[in-house]
């Protein structure tokens, strides 16, 4: 059994599980782009591949995951895979996937990639399902990590085969937000992604900030803990990027020294 995530802190998670079931061993791979951002036309080819790790080395620069570039590399985890599945025709693969854009934009991307290994594939999709919390609440996660490891063992249960209907449509879905090529995906519900502008979370941004110069990092933390559509810090700080070149935010520092030296606050209009 392989079990696939798209999220670090989900590897971690999973790993703990499957210590509590034996039942559930096997390898765990992290898809680790995020395809809920960025530019995807001809994802699946080399050009457009190449356009978008330009596009997240641009963003990259001067953060503090610089060289997180370089050991992303979705396509030979998915070439490897693949062979994989060649070599040993029992192994099938598990794929988990939290409510979230992230996690939805990851599973499209893959499973189009894997049509041919159609009954080996597995779909377990926390989508409105109700778990219990460290104290005891129930609650519903967006994300894997939120689960707790003994959670996970009645997650199992969910585990059901991709259907070659969806084999069919999905794929036709992610082509058609491959075309569309927006900066921003969001989850509208069940597995529907839809695309937005990359100014999406402009008015999150500068609700965040004020008159008085703050740190980069405090005005992060204040997003990221308030928006309820999550997406990450270095897509955040590209868009705070733009709103300077477009006249709405002041930056001060200098960009060289990483983002802790960074301050921002709203650009004052002349009176």
């Amino acid at each position: 059994m392989i079990h696939i995530v798209f999220e670090q802190a989900n590897v971690n998670a999973l790993k703990n599980a499957i210590e509590l079931d034996e039942n559930l061993q096997g390898d765990v791979l992290e898809i680790k782009d995020d395809y809920a951002v960025g530019p995807l036309y001809n994802i699946y080819e080399s050009e457009g591949y190449q356009q978008r790790r330009e596009w997240w080395k641009n963003l990259l620069e001067n953060s503090p995951y610089k060289e997180q570039l370089d050991i992303v590399d979705d396509k030979l985890t998915v070439h490897n895979l693949i062979k994989k599945l060649e070599e040993n025709t029992e192994e099938k693969v598990w794929i988990w996937a939290g409510q979230n854009q992230h996690d939805v934009c990851g599973y499209y991307w893959l499973m189009s990639q894997l049509k041919n290994f159609q009954s080996r594939i597995f779909i377990l999709y926390l989508n409105n399902l109700p778990f219990i919390n460290e104290k005891g609440q129930i609650f519903y996660p967006q994300h894997l990590s939120e689960i707790q490891p003994k959670e996970f063992l009645k997650a199992k249960k969910l585990a059901r085969e991709i259907t070659l209907s969806e084999f069919e449509l999905d794929p036709d879905e992610w082509k058609k937000l491959s075309n569309e090529n927006a900066m921003v995906r969001i989850l509208e519900g069940g597995k529907k992604i839809v695309s937005k502008e990359e100014n999406f979370y402009d008015n999150e941004i500068l609700s965040a900030i004020n008159n008085e110069p703050q740190k980069l990092n405090k005005i992060l933390l204040h997003i990221l803990n308030k928006m309820k559509i999550k997406t990450g810090d270095v897509f955040l700080v590209w868009r705070i990027n733009e709103l300077a070149k477009q006249m709405k935010i002041e930056i001060s520092g200098d960009w060289n020294k990483g983002w802790k030296e960074m301050e921002m606050s709203l650009l004052k209009t002349p009176q």
